[in-house]
């Protein structure tokens, strides 16, 4: 089962582009990281499948539903955290849980409060006087109480402390292996990505530049380090190339079968890294573009 189908999904502000054409087959029941420059489009793509926008053209299935023709039933069972997570700030937490309870048919309140409790988090402190962490953590909990099949999260751990932001991760993390929900989020810190998805979309320019299982993609890529005059053959796509006078990196990308590259006279072949990977892609765009 897919978690979300989108067949030439584009998306336009005006005469401003936030998608265009894009295809995607995101699967159920993973974690799935979107990444990409700012104004790339990974907002607006959450954005799509939580039914808070609609395409320009193309389409989209959530769950194998309409954000927009299926709403009602569409929105039970998925949640959206925006990433400015907002909240009413003057109520307290236990309104503000409350209020969850009476909008949600799926609301579980013995989680709801055992979450916010669990981070030392008052019943009776109004949302408005929360740490940056604290309200991220409450917006994570009225999200997950709702017991959703999908959860949509725009950088959910955007301006938190390291330690808020391990805490934040470890307990969606927590949350998806339990319940056997599908998780997608946008980031711009790569490490995120890495320690919690296993799934990878890096969106370019509106478009998707990569999609898939993030040890398929790892395997698919080699970092190499060595003379400048190297040359790989038609098997290996060059996605970045960085040369010195006499000393060449590249970022390559399998496109069929091929033989290993040769390790010798001072090349070095490896693995790439995820980071290096998607550095690859955006600084191959951020080129083109000059």
């Amino acid at each position: 089962m897919l978690a979300v189908k989108a067949v030439g999904l584009t998306k336009h502000f005006g005469r401003s582009v936030a998608l265009q054409d894009c295809d995607l087959d995101l699967p159920a029941q993973r974690v799935i990281g979107v990444v990409g420059p700012n104004g790339a489009g990974k907002t607006t793509l959450l954005q799509l499948a939580a039914g808070l926008r609609y395409p320009t053209s193309g389409s989209m299935v959530v769950l194998d539903r309409s954000p927009r023709a299926d709403a009602a039933d569409l929105l039970p069972r998925l949640a959206f955290i925006a990433q400015d997570r907002p909240l009413y700030g003057d109520l307290t937490v236990a309104e503000t849980l409350e209020l969850g309870r009476q909008l949600n048919v799926r609301w579980d309140p013995a989680y709801a409060r055992a979450r916010v409790q669990r981070f030392r988090i008052g019943l009776d402190a109004r949302v408005r006087g929360l740490s940056t962490g604290q309200r991220a953590q409450v917006a994570v909990a009225v999200a997950l109480a709702k017991r959703p099949e999908l959860v949509l999260l725009d950088e959910p751990v955007a301006n938190l402390d390291p330690l808020a932001r391990l805490e934040l991760l470890e307990e969606l993390m927590a949350a998806v292996a339990e319940g056997g929900m599908t998780m997608i989020m946008s980031a711009n810190a790569i490490a995120d990505i890495d320690r919690v998805c296993d799934y990878l979309v890096i969106l370019l320019d509106g478009k998707v530049r990569l999609a898939g299982d993030i040890e398929e993609i790892t395997a698919q890529h080699r970092f190499v380090s060595g003379p400048r005059e190297l040359s790989f053959g038609d098997a290996w796509e060059t996605v970045d190339a960085r040369a010195a006078e006499r000393q060449g990196t590249w970022i390559l990308r399998a496109v069929m079968p091929a033989e290993p590259i040769a390790s010798n006279d001072g090349t070095v072949v490896r693995p790439a890294s995820l980071e290096e990977i998607v550095l690859a892609y955006l600084r191959a765009r951020v080129e083109v573009a000059v």
